[in-house]
């Protein structure tokens, strides 16, 4: 098993998305790579802490197999925004905790800046930090199925 954390504008889409995949075995929604501890959703959301809302992905497939889907629910050219969520919370990063993991990563990035006129702009850092999000948060449009996420809900059940 690997594990890679992913930052993609509001992590409760992020989540429904990758549960979808039989190679994802576990998915939990935090906050990455800030610099105050124990952090609470409410100051992120006031953006006062550095973190971005992140989706820790463990997993068994290759990572250049997940980095394709993640690119397919962001738009890796905005800078802090995913659909109507704005601010640094919300900006797209991929955070590692394996060295390995890089060359793959800057890989993807060069595929995918093929495709875009505007510059790729999603962090790709170690990670620093994760601190779990609150329980409502966790499968939180499992709980609240109307609840509001920028990925279209037809992507939720496409690769099942």
């Amino acid at each position: 098993m690997k594990t890679i954390y992913l930052a993609g504008g509001c992590f409760w889409g992020m989540q429904k998305f990758f549960d979808q995949f039989d190679f994802v075995q576990e998915t939990r929604v935090g906050y990455a790579n800030g610099y105050t501890m124990n952090p609470e959703y409410k100051d992120v959301k006031a953006q006062i802490t550095g973190y971005a809302e992140t989706l820790m992905v463990v997993y068994e497939d290759d990572l250049s197999s997940l980095l394709d889907f993640y690119f397919e629910v962001i738009d890796p050219t905005s800078v802090n925004k995913q659909g109507e969520d704005e601010g640094s919370s919300y900006r797209t990063g991929i955070y590692y905790i394996d060295d390995s993991d890089l060359p793959i990563i800057n890989q993807k990035i060069a595929e995918i800046a093929k495709k875009y006129d505007k510059p790729i702009v999603v962090e790709v850092e170690p990670l620093k930090n994760f601190y779990d999000a609150e329980e409502y948060h966790q499968k939180y449009l499992e709980k609240n199925p109307g609840g509001y996420c920028h990925i279209p809900s037809s992507l939720f059940t496409k690769y099942k």
